[in-house]
């Protein structure tokens, strides 16, 4: 009985709370009713089965994880990379007919790394939720989008094939000003998701300081492709090559866009002997 009081009460001072002090959407900043969600409940609610795609379009959509943070009407605005496809860099095709193949740009100019995907369009809602958790601090989102990430990476790749993944890492300086690295943050409860899912990931380690960006750039956003790519030239290193060598990649950000910064990221590593490298991101620029 004191059991079931106790639960009465919880629901009460819940509803209360939602009266007094309503949640607001992160992208339009409307009030709405908050959907509670108790992150360890909803993990252990995802059915083991190693069946990638159901893990990935049943359980872990931007709609059920955005929830809490997003209007009704914002959490529709999120738009998923589908076929067809790159195969390569995984830019969206605008022509919605016809299978994945290679895309003009990746055939006159191929990249370093093996392939690059995301789960989601860098537009509308998803582009500022990103915005939020990158240059506003939210950083209450990395959990959410880390989940989102992490399905994607068990749908798009065999984890079995993974050894070390990194985040693209920020200079020093842009990360004192800044306070986190959001890549870092979309990645570091990786193992704890997976564990808590019954997903093993026998060979996988994530290191945050492996690759370093040594020289500071200018930021990339408004440059052209050309000129991404003389900007961010020769701004990564290494700080530990032996912790590369042989080893199968995966690089994470939270955007691609042109591709410069993820290309240099794996130029360096490939040159320090690692066997390949892959990206993955967020959201991927149309």
């Amino acid at each position: 009985m004191r059991h079931v009081m106790k639960k009465i009460l919880i629901r009460i001072t819940s509803a209360l709370k939602d009266v007094v002090f309503p949640a607001r959407c992160l992208v339009c900043e409307s009030f709405f009713h908050l959907k509670h969600r108790n992150w360890n409940s909803y993990l252990t609610e995802i059915d083991s089965r190693d069946d990638r795609s159901l893990i990935y379009q049943k359980n872990f959509t931007f709609y059920e994880l955005m929830t809490p943070f997003l209007c009704p009407t914002c959490l529709t605005g999120f738009l998923p990379v589908e076929s067809p496809v790159c195969l390569k860099c995984g830019i969206m095709f605008k022509s919605r007919v016809g299978e994945d193949h290679v895309c003009g740009e990746c055939l006159e100019s191929p990249n370093r790394f093996a392939i690059a995907r995301a789960p989601g369009i860098y537009d509308q809602a998803f582009k500022t939720t990103i915005h939020c958790l990158k240059y506003k601090g939210k950083i209450q989102l990395a959990r959410p989008l880390g989940i989102l990430l992490f399905a994607a990476f068990i749908s798009f790749w065999n984890k079995k094939n993974t050894d070390l993944v990194l985040p693209v890492p920020l200079h020093i300086k842009r990360f004192r000003k800044r306070g986190f690295n959001q890549a870092f943050l979309l990645i570091k409860d990786w193992t704890c998701i997976a564990g808590a899912l019954n997903i093993e990931l026998p060979y996988m380690q994530i290191d945050r300081d492996v690759l370093v960006r040594s020289r500071q750039t200018e930021p990339q956003v408004g440059k052209g492709r050309k000129e991404r790519m003389v900007n961010i030239k020769n701004a990564f290193s290494l700080n530990d090559p032996s912790k590369v060598v042989k080893k199968r990649i995966l690089l994470v950000d939270d955007v691609y866009t042109s591709g410069a910064t993820v290309n240099e990221c794996a130029k360096v590593l490939l040159r320090g002997g690692a066997s390949c490298v892959d990206v993955l991101t967020l959201a991927r620029a149309i």
